[in-house]
């Protein structure tokens, strides 16, 4: 209202001195100036082929089973790289199928989890009208893609045109929104373009054509490309520019694209009432810009005839004013030279004569499409594996680990080099199988007195089989007694990670009560060392950085000013150095923090303890023991009046 009533005033001011209608003149072609020049120019390195790889925001994976289906009909390897989904915690992967074979595509949280050489991509945001400007923005500061997708429909005028600007900014093509994408024929499909896979049969859609097709209409347009295979020899690259009033890219956008395509040897485009974004290509062709014929339909000549304005399906089809009439666009788009029917009715043939007068070389469909439609009968009996593993094929000859003959591991440190193959999918250097062969002989066995040993012993004792013995010994081990190694491990990681300094450890720990993983030991001290920990630390002075075991011998360093027998134990230390040595094989943040949530760190000390777990059993067996039962000496027997009487209390 007070804008109103200013502008109001501003009027009454100039009435009579014409000066008003003069500003008002100004702002209205200084906003069309802006306008024209803000038209996305498509980069020169935007080249849709069959090196292209994409990611796609969110879980859709039967849309990205399509695209992949498409890909193997293109005979090309997987068009999709990666996936994001802010749902997972960390980096975990996604089962889907390339035509009847399934394949892992990773997924991350977020685009920082990316790997480096992910760059050049395109983003297929299938994010809500909610989030998908956010998504963008973000996509934009990542710097990886140089083309984006936007599926959602409903994205708010004023967002769309911001991201517009954003992106011409940051040289970034936007299809969309409100669109289902484009399609390279034969190289890469964006999204569900071109529709189902008997469409894209249909339309030939799997072999590159010369012709270049835009529309706004997504479903036009594969009513567009089977009508181009038939009169042509199909489509080389095709758009669907999306029905809301604003969008990335316009109509004279692909066209100079297609302009610039050797390959492509003549342009259809197919516009609709509204709006006068066809005009542009009229003037490109106008100035000799466009050199390769066009033809040219806008849709929508009956409106006109309407007893009032009506708005049809999208957001820009609706003329407001007599330049945005479909008759009036194709009149202009005729005159400019663009091949343009009298109806609808008449393009098809209109393709084919201006097609053949360009030198085109129109040929019967003779590819075997029978047998690409017996393959598509097949995908309906498909059936995703209930299992996913990759560590072991026993169906190879010979048997494999990580694609690693076994044969191969009989070697020196061929255990270890093993748990590095199965574990952590990686070649291990010398220091680190050797270390790995030191904690499996260190950590075998600590005697029948901890309580892993003890319950191995009193199950075999009982008459129980090994098995039922081992299991009954590895139950108990937990936070307090073999568990330390996986909490250790977190904690020097996380003290790492977000640089937290030894005394601010000390200090939380001691608020919460709680002892510092890793830290301590019963039997040894500064005045008595662990002559195990001496030994693991031993085997790795050819690591590259140690942080993680810097960092706890840091903490050692204050605790033993507290209390002689708080030192660096053995699970510290494993724990410890397995995390430099995870830093120093390259492995990533994910990568170890995958390891730390799925109990890796402990595995070592099950793995190793299980060897004098199932010793304990066998040695009872041996020496036949009976019958373990407790004597009455060891139990202290408390008279029921008295926890009774503490209830009352």
């Amino acid at each position: 209202m007070i804008f109103r009533g200013a502008l109001y005033e501003y009027i009454r001011f100039f009435r009579g001195r014409k000066i008003w209608l003069v500003l008002l003149k100004f702002c209205f072609w200084g906003a069309c100036l802006y306008n024209r020049l803000s038209t996305r120019v498509i980069p020169k390195s935007l080249m849709l082929d069959t090196s292209t790889k994409a990611v796609v925001y969110g879980r859709h994976l039967d849309m990205i089973t399509r695209m992949l289906c498409f890909d193997f009909l293109s005979g090309r390897d997987s068009s999709v790289a990666a996936v994001i989904d802010p749902g997972v915690a960390r980096r975990s992967y996604a089962k889907v199928f390339f035509w009847e074979r399934e394949i892992m595509i990773p997924v991350f949280r977020d685009f920082s989890g990316l790997p480096d050489d992910m760059r050049d991509m395109v983003l297929i945001n299938f994010a809500s009208h909610r989030s998908a400007p956010d998504v963008a923005r973000a996509a934009m500061a990542s710097g990886r893609f140089f083309l984006q997708h936007i599926v959602a429909e409903g994205i708010p005028e004023h967002e769309t045109r911001l991201l517009i600007h954003e992106a011409k900014n940051r040289n970034v093509m936007l299809l969309g929104p409100a669109t289902v994408g484009g399609i390279a024929a034969g190289a890469f499909r964006i999204g569900n373009t071109g529709g189902s896979l008997e469409n894209i049969v249909a339309s030939r859609l799997y072999r590159p054509g010369s012709v270049g097709f835009v529309s706004r209409s997504g479903g036009m347009s594969n009513e567009l490309y089977r009508v181009l295979s038939r009169t042509t020899d199909g489509v080389h690259t095709g758009f669907a520019l999306g029905g809301d009033r604003y969008v990335g890219m316009r109509f004279s956008d692909a066209v100079e694209y297609f302009e610039k395509i050797p390959e492509i040897r003549m342009i259809v485009i197919l516009g609709e009432v509204g709006g006068t974004d066809e005009l542009a290509v009229a003037e490109a062709i106008g100035t000799g810009k466009i050199t390769k014929p066009v033809v040219a339909w806008i849709a929508g000549t009956f409106a006109e005839h309407l007893p009032h304005e009506v708005q049809f399906g999208h957001a820009w089809a609706k003329a407001n004013r007599h330049l945005e009439t479909a008759r009036e666009k194709n009149r202009i788009l005729r005159e400019a030279g663009a091949f343009v029917p009298e109806s609808y009715a008449g393009i098809e043939s209109l393709i084919r004569d201006v097609y053949e007068a360009a030198g085109g070389v129109w040929f019967a469909c003779d590819e075997p499409t029978d047998a690409i439609d017996a393959a598509i009968a097949r995908l309906q009996h498909r059936r995703p594996t209930t299992f996913t593993s990759t560590i072991c094929d026993e169906r190879s000859v010979p048997v494999r680990y990580d694609g690693v003959p076994v044969s191969d591991f009989l070697s020196q440190w061929g255990l270890a080099r093993v748990i590095g193959h199965l574990w952590l999918r990686r070649e291990l250097p010398e220091y680190a199988l050797r270390f790995i062969e030191t904690v499996l002989i260190l950590l075998a066995d600590h005697g029948p007195a901890v309580s892993g040993a003890t319950n191995t012993i009193i199950t075999a004792r009982a008459g129980k089989d090994i098995v039922s013995s081992l299991i009954a010994g590895l139950a108990t081990i937990g936070p307090r007694f073999g568990g330390a190694i996986d909490a250790s491990a977190r904690t020097w990681y996380e003290c790492v990670r977000d640089s937290i300094s030894t005394a601010d450890l000390i200090t939380k720990m001691r608020r919460k009560g709680e002892y510092i993983p890793g830290i301590g030991h019963r039997l040894y001290s500064k005045f008595r060392p662990d002559d195990r920990v001496a030994r693991l630390t031993d085997c790795v002075h050819e690591l590259r950085q140690s942080r993680h075991l810097d960092f706890a011998r840091a903490v050692e360093a204050l605790t033993l000013e507290k209390k002689p027998n708080l030192i660096l134990n053995v699970d510290g230390a494993i724990a410890a150095i397995l995390l430099d040595i995870f830093g120093d094989i390259g492995m990533t943040r994910d990568e170890i923090e995958t390891a730390l949530d799925s109990g890796v760190f402990n595995a070592f000390f099950i793995l190793a303890r299980t060897i004098g777990l199932l010793w304990h059993a066998i040695d009872q067996r041996r020496l036949g023991e009976g019958l373990y039962r407790t004597a009455h000496d060891d139990i202290f027997y408390l008279d029921p009046s008295w926890s009774n009487s503490q209830n009352d209390v």
